[in-house]
């Protein structure tokens, strides 16, 4: 089991265990000397952050220890987590860091990492890590210590990317885009992107002072942008998080539509047009069952995995596929970014804008959601909720409950000590049941 490594890299609240300076230097140690190639050559790797306060700290950390064991460090500064994937191929890195707690508030942060190939590391490679954190590494010979340097137009190559993704010739004259950047890592990329289009942006979330990262803002608080796109009379609205590898959007009437509205949408547009690999998107447990009724009508398959939009990618690489992701709006297009990049999910929803003429209202709103509940139950350092003989039977009654009419869908948050009890029924009030069923058996077991 590992014990650093959540869902995502290491993540926490700065300045607490394990987000600490001196655990960040120990880990770049660590990940170093597992990277670096040991016959010659150069040894690189590229480090992204976001725009927390924290950042600064371990992006210094990091570099230390990173540069200890010979390893030479590239420092981007603030860029989107899939300009890192990006990076770290264009620039036949060994590896590549982002220094993000994505989506959580300022004084989260963490540290993600992407191998040689530009794709998140396996759970076997982190394991293999944290055994190296926890024994030790072998520094470099004085003459061997590695250089750090910066790299200043990393932004500029990534939105150029970005925008090569597009099918040629597209511009987005004429349409006028709410773009909410969090206060995080595309606070300058993504405005900059859509100018250049030729769209009309309305920016919010572009001010970062080092605290404001998520803060009443981005796609996990989409109120501000939604009104925005009303009062502005805009098209779209487009809301990044603080890393920008996820997007939410809205709809010209400031209605919101997640991950798996657009989803949907792009699976079934790529379908028409002979690009969807195998007829098959690859999702997440938390997709909801509408969207897999909808591609099941269309002839189309949904393959499921855990939570985590590298498990998404990893499906996807191992069986061929080339979209997928979550319904908290990673989206996955593997035939252009290594993990899931929400600007160019969104620029993909622009397009689609332009080539149909159809408002955001009429794409995004491919199917009709089943309801669906979701519950979080905070648990204590050291406690085990799911394991209590009272948790285990909750579920195991509410899953008969809702045999045929529906799903129960019970995981531990893999970035935060959280429970999280989710269930999908038509009937509203077996729905409301059933959750609260097994979060007052959780909440008495965390008590």
């Amino acid at each position: 089991m590992r014990k650093l490594f959540g869902t995502d890299g290491v993540r926490g609240t700065a300045n607490i265990h394990p987000m600490t300076a001196e655990m960040a230097l120990r880990i770049g140690a660590a990940v170093g000397r597992y990277f670096r190639r040991e016959a010659g050559g150069v040894h690189r790797v590229v480090i992204g952050k976001d725009t927390r306060l924290s950042g600064y700290m371990f992006e210094n950390a990091l570099t230390a220890g990173l540069t200890s064991t010979g390893m030479n460090v590239l420092l981007l500064g603030p860029v989107p987590t899939p300009a890192v994937g990006l990076m770290t191929r264009s620039m036949r890195a060994d590896l590549g860091v982002m220094i993000s707690a994505s989506h959580n508030p300022a004084e989260d942060n963490g540290i993600k990492f992407f191998g040689p190939d530009g794709f998140k590391l396996s759970d076997q490679a982190e394991m293999e890590i944290e055994a190296l954190i926890e024994n030790g590494v072998d520094l470099a010979q004085p003459k061997n210590i590695g250089r750090a340097k910066r790299i200043d137009d990393a932004r500029f190559r990534y939105g150029e990317r970005v925008k090569s993704s597009l099918p040629r010739g597209i511009r987005l004259d004429g349409l006028k885009v709410v773009l909410d950047c969090a206060n995080g890592a595309a606070h300058r990329t993504a405005p900059e992107v859509l100018w250049e289009l030729g769209a009309d942006v309305v920016p919010l979330g572009i001010s970062p002072d080092g605290t404001n990262i998520n803060l009443g803002c981005g796609s996990t608080q989409p109120d501000a942008a939604a009104a925005a796109v009303v009062a502005h009379g805009a098209d779209v609205g487009i809301c990044l998080d603080g890393d920008a590898d996820r997007v939410i959007l809205i709809d010209e009437n400031g209605q919101v539509a997640d991950g798996d509205q657009l989803m949907a949408l792009l699976a079934s547009r790529w379908a028409e047009a002979g690009q969807l690999a195998r007829n098959t998107l690859v999702a997440t447990v938390m997709s909801n069952l509408g969207l897999e009724r909808y591609l099941q009508d269309k002839g189309l398959t949904l393959a499921r995995t855990a939570v985590g939009d590298r498990y998404v990618v990893e499906k996807m690489r191992a069986e061929g596929y080339n979209l997928g992701g979550e319904q908290s709006g990673h989206i996955v297009m593997s035939d252009h970014a290594t993990t899931g990049d929400g600007l160019m999910a969104g620029l993909h929803m622009l397009a689609a804008m332009m080539q149909t003429n159809k408002p955001a209202s009429a794409l995004l709103r491919q199917f009709t959601p089943v309801p669906q509940l979701l519950k979080n139950v905070r648990f204590g350092a050291g406690q085990t909720p799911l394991e209590a003989a009272p948790v285990q039977a909750a579920i195991r009654d509410a899953e008969a409950a809702l045999k045929a009419q529906g799903r129960l869908l019970i995981r531990k948050s893999g970035t935060e000590p959280l429970i999280r009890v989710m269930a999908e029924c038509e009937d509203d009030s077996l729905l409301t049941e059933t959750v609260d069923q097994v979060v007052a058996a959780v909440e008495a077991a965390s008590a």
